[in-house]
């Protein structure tokens, strides 16, 4: 799916008049967690969320849970507290935190795999509750994709955006909040293709670049790994799925507010630390592997100071990636960090995984 660029550049012009607020968020913490309970209490505190907007329960703080796990100790106790407190149309944003497990373990491969983001699936309480549930081999189709014209409301829209607060340490997490907070409208958008790659990736990178003002771009077409640039606000690229990079970091200077996004399939596997001495590697050489992959991983750029990043759990296919030609564009113009990346996101109840305060907002230029 392609939006064109006159119906995203005239569609924004009303997003500061679907703004939301702190009373429609829910944070999830993990009482079992003396992370997730600071980051949630440090969160709701800096964005005033309403204590009844706080929901605690206890489970595993294992990165990895089960199918049933999850059903009974996550999505119940979550579904109970909107349901409880009357909150099931009023909350449109779910935050979990480090220390809420981060990946449903499932059997299958492919297209029909039952590995599934957490957050993810947590999207789908919404329409679970006013419908039957949804299938857990494969995806669900995002009803919000590309909906770039509409406000995100329910029940226009039956899901709910889930984001998480994390990073390789509670230090890093809290500076994703403070971050957004400080947020503006300035700087570059960096988007960074891999080479004269012909593949549709590159042709959605162009689309992006295309769709944002000239002087706040830089657009690089070239083998060159852009690294080292100043005032970056937004940035796409391949990652670790271009030949020509080789470092685990591209040493940006990001503004507060800054959001990314990469193609690269395992990038949310862990939010362990790994070895300072760990690089990217290959597929082929196992040694060069970190948590079961040779490639970047997302908490580097929260550690690097980015505000808003995104990844993937295991295999999200190229197509099921975040669109970078909908998530720039529809951020530049406004939307909300939590909106912008699910207007960009295909599948639910799938791989991907969005990191940041989802009420963080640059505003309109």
């Amino acid at each position: 799916m392609t939006v064109p660029a006159a119906a995203i550049a005239l569609l924004f012009a009303g997003a500061a008049a679907w703004a939301q607020g702190p009373g429609n968020v829910l944070v999830v913490v993990n009482t079992a967690s003396a992370e997730s309970r600071e980051i949630g209490d440090y969160y709701a505190a800096k964005r005033k969320i309403p204590p009844a907007n706080v929901c605690s329960f206890s489970t595993i703080s294992d990165e990895v849970i089960t199918r049933a796990q999850y059903e009974s100790e996550i999505a119940a106790p979550i579904a109970a507290c909107l349901r409880s407190r009357q909150l099931e149309e009023k909350i449109l944003y779910i935050v979990t935190t480090t220390g809420v497990p981060l990946r449903v373990r499932g059997f299958g491969s492919g297209l029909a795999s039952e590995t599934a983001a957490v957050d993810s699936e947590l999207t789908l309480l919404y329409s679970d509750r006013i419908d039957k549930p949804h299938p857990t081999p494969g995806g669900v189709r995002n009803p919000f994709f590309g909906k770039v014209s509409a406000p995100f409301r329910h029940p226009d829209f039956p899901i709910y955006l889930v984001t998480r607060l994390t990073g390789y340490d509670v230090g890093d997490a809290k500076a994703l909040v403070n971050r957004a907070l400080m947020a503006r409208n300035i700087g570059k958008f960096v988007v960074d293709l891999k080479g004269r790659d012909t593949t549709q990736g590159n042709t959605w990178l162009r689309q992006a670049a295309a769709q944002l003002p000239r002087d706040r771009v830089i657009l690089d077409q070239s083998p060159k790994v852009l690294a080292g640039l100043t005032g970056v606000i937004g940035y796409a690229s391949w990652g670790s799925n271009d030949p020509d990079r080789k470092t685990r970091v591209v040493g940006f200077q990001w503004l507060p507010g800054a959001i990314m996004t990469e193609y690269v399939s395992t990038n949310a596997r862990t939010f362990q630390r790994p070895p300072a001495d760990w690089k990217l590697g290959t597929w082929e050489q196992r040694s060069t592997w970190f948590a079961n992959s040779p490639q970047t991983l997302t908490a580097d750029y929260i550690h690097e100071d980015v505000t808003g990043a995104s990844g993937h759990v295991a295999e999200p296919f190229l197509q099921f990636n975040p669109r970078p030609e909908i998530l720039l564009p529809a951020y530049y113009r406004g939307r909300n960090l939590a909106e912008s990346y699910y207007l960009s996101i295909p599948l639910l109840s799938w791989m991907n995984v969005v990191i940041g305060d989802p009420l963080c907002a640059i505003g309109k230029p």
